[in-house]
């Protein structure tokens, strides 16, 4: 039943209100779900749409709402992307050194592993090291099992260290210095 001292029933003032306070979050995650900029910003746009749309069952756990929505988008768009067949720039190979900080290297490595896993186990790794959800969270924000988010994360974590130089140590610090 709506909230008769609600003098706005639809709650645009209050999507209003998450957009502003919870879109550097979505769009961080979106851009280590993607490990593209412009790619995060059209998939944080498209589940904002989605949201807006569905934004009267969302208001008791927008966040969560969000993030389910963000995840399954993202997992649909690896799958298109890998019937299409683009070439990326950013796919080419990061320099062992360059002008720029050691930290930034460290985060064009831990990217580069990034892209290379599955689409689950890489939503399993940025929900729970970078967005820092509980086990719980992340099963619930999956659709899956807590058994099935440790085993991708496990897996995930597994791959990210097998495709790290030895000289980048994958520490929770490490992966989340990608933020």
């Amino acid at each position: 039943m709506a909230d008769l001292d609600d003098p706005n029933p639809g709650g645009t003032d209050s999507f209003d209100e998450f957009v502003r306070t919870r879109s550097p979050a979505l769009l961080r995650s979106a851009y280590l779900l993607t490990t593209d900029r412009h790619a995060a910003e059209d998939l944080l746009q498209d589940v904002l749409e989605r949201l807006y749309a569905r934004w009267r069952r969302a208001r008791g756990a927008p966040d969560a709402y969000a993030r389910r929505i963000l995840v399954n988008r993202a997992i649909d768009r690896w799958r298109w992307r890998g019937r299409r067949r683009e070439a990326a720039l950013a796919d080419l190979e990061v320099p062992a050194a360059g002008d720029h900080a050691e930290e930034v290297v460290v985060r064009q490595f831990v990217l580069a592993a990034l892209r290379t896993l599955p689409p689950r186990q890489r939503a399993a790794v940025v929900l729970r090291y970078l967005d820092d959800l509980s086990e719980a969270e992340t099963a619930q924000v999956m659709r899956c099992s807590v058994g099935a988010v440790k085993s991708h994360t496990a897996r995930g974590l597994a791959r990210l260290r097998a495709g790290l130089p030895a000289t980048v140590p994958l520490t929770p610090k490490t992966i989340r210095s990608t933020r």
